[in-house]
């Protein structure tokens, strides 16, 4: 029974998004995919410099490597800044044509 109303629900959504763009009533103009990929990058960039700090012999510890300040200051700075480009990404208003 869930599914079966999942699938009407997404026939519905999808129905819906087609009617606004015959419409041309887009929600989101190419602006917003821009900022949002910009956003997702961001996103990316911080997840990459966080990773890593794994040691080659399992019984030493470095804390240089785990405590850096790319991956406890710049990479979470990163994500965050990221998260507020999406923000502004889907708040912004299409330009209409």
């Amino acid at each position: 029974m869930g599914a079966g109303l999942a699938v009407a629900f997404f026939e519905l959504f999808c129905e819906r998004i087609l009617h606004m763009e015959k419409k041309n009533n887009i929600i989101f103009g190419r602006d917003n995919f821009m900022w949002m990929a910009i956003g997702a990058v961001v996103i990316l960039a911080g997840i990459f410099l966080m990773s890593g700090g794994k040691s080659t012999d399992p019984n030493i510890f470095s804390d240089q490597e785990v405590y850096s300040t790319r991956r406890i200051t710049i990479a979470p700075i990163l994500i965050i800044l990221g998260l507020v480009i999406e923000v502004y990404a889907i708040m912004k208003k299409t330009k209409s044509a």
